[in-house]
């Protein structure tokens, strides 16, 4: 058994805990005593909330449910949050306010080099940097930790972006599996020494980085590697270890004595405890925010519509409060290979149909949603300029003549059996109605609505969805990340969490895809999101917001853009 940090006492943990979750310290003295740090409202978007340097005391955290604590199998953004706190990778996001989005150097010196447009991708870790345990953190134990990943059959769920640009025939298996000579692995990943690691990736790909960026790409230290019981205790390189995981106390992670802050230029490590209450609802989670239970929302949901109604008695709420777009956009999917749905005319006349107010409206107005007209996230910059054009019921006539359907069609909208994923689609059903389009709503489990529910092309074409009511969101914070699995033909998989949901196989949109992928010009991606907008496949309805709320006693808090919520890596509650 490794060497680990001493686990607390049971019961001595369970005390603590409860009277931390019911609001008051361990003393017993109550957090409403605490002054509120408010701030402004906006404070942490592009500033800091309520700064301070203070060292000490609990960080306190709630989320929703937690898919995973291994690293290498969690695809959840309010995890990668927390794992931020015992996990590092060669770069990471920023924690400069504004700036979260653009990444910095974590274990390595710098963000990479590559010396033949981003193909093959080089770099030096930083000295002094450790496990828990106390040993060094090598190039090796990177790629051992990236190679968890190609063991689908032991380590699933993570993402998987590794898989197709180091082995894209998969002739890997990963390391429980390897019989190379000496357990080389991955040939595409040299460790020609302990501080340098190289990768040479199927194709040229820019956004690498923004893949080692991702927790699962952390180093794992193949001694202590458990396979899938790694999650029940990952072994720590950052400035905190998990100390205890318990259903009804939640996640505890004490601070981990071998890590200096001298080889990490990222992580404050402020709190001397994190605590993260786990598997609460929305309104559960907004309630402890309000009465100072908890200090911040890992979740990025932000705060319900039921609890915005709080703020009107208690004005000084909107001072804590963080109004951002999270990135995920609404759209409406019209499946190509659907009738009528195959033809570009009666997608046309679909797309002019639409009332983007009403569609706003419905998921109660600007608070909630941001109308949204192009396939670009206002989230992600230098995208196109969004027209946001009203509805236009003649135009949709027109093109229902032109498809040969003048007087409207029928077809079987699928949807997510959510409130919100329904109130839209009641909407959208009277709009099409003005001019003859029958809308039927096949509401399906929201758990496996993007799996076995529309998530495959043979899925799609057993339901004969015409209309398919998504919401879509990228899992990097890049333009090719976002509109290639969405609109590129090549992208359409049958296998389950296929995200090309109009199932889209246009020449000229993947001939733009193509061009931008070589093109050093972030701009060229602007011309695929027309391409593909063009096309009426997807029409794009909204972009979801959220207003995060922020502990009374939470101390530098940042927006975090690629999680939405605050950045735990620095976040501190002044000592108390």
């Amino acid at each position: 058994m490794r060497p680990h940090l001493r686990r607390p006492r049971a019961v001595t943990t369970l005390l603590v805990l409860v009277a931390l979750l019911a609001g008051c310290s361990a003393d017993g003295s109550a957090d409403t005593a605490v002054p509120t740090q408010s701030g402004a409202p906006d404070g942490g978007l592009d500033g800091v909330r309520a700064p301070s340097d203070a060292a000490g005391g609990t960080l306190r955290l709630v989320t929703s449910q937690i898919d995973s604590l291994d690293p290498q199998r969690s695809y959840v953004p309010a995890v990668w949050n927390l794992m931020r706190l015992y996990t590092r990778t060669l770069v990471t996001y920023s924690t400069e306010p504004g700036r979260t989005d653009e990444l910095v150097p974590d274990l390595a010196v710098d963000l990479g080099t590559t010396p033949d447009g981003g193909r093959t991708w080089t770099f030096t870790l930083r000295p002094g940097a450790t496990f828990e345990t106390g040993r060094a953190i090598t190039s090796r134990d990177v790629k051992y930790g990236i190679e968890r990943s190609f063991a689908v059959d032991v380590v699933s769920g993570g993402p998987n972006f590794v898989l197709d640009l180091l082995d894209p025939d998969s002739l890997y298996a990963g390391p429980y599996q390897d019989e190379s000579p000496d357990r080389l692995g991955l040939t595409t990943i040299a460790t020609p020494d302990d501080a340098t690691i190289t990768f040479t990736l199927s194709r040229p790909d820019p956004d690498f980085p923004h893949v080692l960026a991702l927790p699962s790409s952390s180093p794992v230290p193949a001694e202590s590697d458990t396979g899938a019981a790694y999650q029940d205790d990952p072994v720590s390189s950052g400035p905190y270890a998990i100390t205890s995981v318990d259903p009804l106390t939640g996640i505890v992670l004490d601070r981990n004595p071998a890590w200096s802050p001298d080889s990490d230029p990222v992580r404050t490590a402020l709190p001397d405890q994190v605590v993260v209450r786990t598997g609460l609802s929305g309104l559960d989670r907004d309630q402890a925010l309000l009465a100072g239970s908890a200090d911040a929302d890992l979740s990025g949901t932000g705060v319900q519509q039921a609890t915005l109604s709080r703020f009107e008695d208690d004005p000084g709420l909107t001072d804590r409060v963080d109004d951002t777009t999270v990135g995920s956009l609404r759209v409406l999917a019209l499946p190509t290979t659907v009738g009528p749905m195959s033809n570009p005319d009666c997608r046309a006349a679909v797309a002019a149909v639409v009332d983007r107010t009403g569609v706003q409206e419905a998921l109660a107005g600007p608070a909630d949603a941001s109308r949204r007209s192009v396939l670009w996230p206002s989230s992600l910059g230098g995208g196109p300029e969004d027209p946001d054009p009203a509805a236009d019921l003649e135009g949709a006539r027109r093109s229902l003549a032109a498809c040969g359907s003048p007087d409207g069609f029928a077809v079987t909208m699928a949807v997510p059996d959510a409130p919100a994923s329904l109130d839209v689609a009641d909407e959208l059903v009277a709009q099409f109605a003005q001019v003859g389009i029958a809308v039927t709503v096949q509401a399906s489990d929201p758990a496996t609505f993007y799996t076995t529910g529309i998530g495959t092309p043979a899925a799609i074409g057993a339901g004969q969805y015409g209309m398919v009511l998504a919401t879509y969101t990228a899992a990097l914070p890049t333009p090719a990340s976002f509109l290639v699995p969405l609109v590129d033909s090549r992208s359409i998989s049958a296998e389950a969490g296929n995200a090309n949901y109009a199932l889209l196989a246009d020449p000229a949109v993947d001939a733009a895809v193509d061009a931008a992928q070589v093109a050093t010009d972030p701009a060229a991606w602007v011309a695929v999101a027309d391409a593909a907008l063009a096309t009426h496949a997807y029409v794009p309805l909204v972009e979801n917001r959220a207003q995060l709320l922020a502990g009374q006693r939470l101390r530098n808090g940042v927006v975090m853009l690629p999680y939405n919520g605050y950045d735990v890596a620095t976040a501190g509650v002044g000592g108390g």
